[in-house]
């Protein structure tokens, strides 16, 4: 039987898409995304979220849902290990979730609150570039989107 090769880094990437339950795709870039990242990093015991810096020159839309990286840039990302793409709070409240300290997000869930706190998660996604002081996107991405 003819089966079609892969690479040992994709083989490596396939596995550990299975594996856990959340692939997070994270702006390397960002000083305050990475700070929050790195915490998540060291209280995910279990391995149980991938994390993903879209910036890697490694990064490949292929392995994660097609996203792009304009598209990664414009909001925080999720993958379910079920395929399903989250995004933005969703992301932080799942991740928080999984390394046991999902009360934190609680406020989602009561009604009146979750639409004020998704609208200022959305204003922070559209503006987070000039608020942490690095350049629009279309200029960040004339060289990350090249290669």
């Amino acid at each position: 039987m003819n089966h079609p090769q892969i690479s040992y880094i994709d083989f490596i990437l396939i596995i550990k898409m299975v594996k856990n339950k959340l692939t997070f795709l994270f702006d390397g870039g960002c000083p305050l995304c990475l700070r929050e990242t790195n915490f998540l990093k060291r209280r995910d015991t279990l391995n149980q979220i991938r994390f993903v810096d879209i910036n890697d020159q490694n990064y490949d839309p292929t392995f994660f849902n097609q996203i792009s990286y304009p598209e990664a840039m414009s909001n925080l990302h999720g993958i379910l290990e079920n395929g399903q793409i989250i995004r933005g709070l969703d992301v932080l409240a799942y991740s928080y979730e999984l390394i046991g300290l999902g009360w934190v997000y609680y406020p989602l869930k009561i009604k009146l609150l979750s639409p004020v706190l998704r609208l200022f998660y959305k204003y922070w996604a559209k503006y987070r570039l000039q608020i942490t002081g690095r350049s629009n996107i279309e200029k960040i991405c004339k060289s990350e989107c090249a290669q």
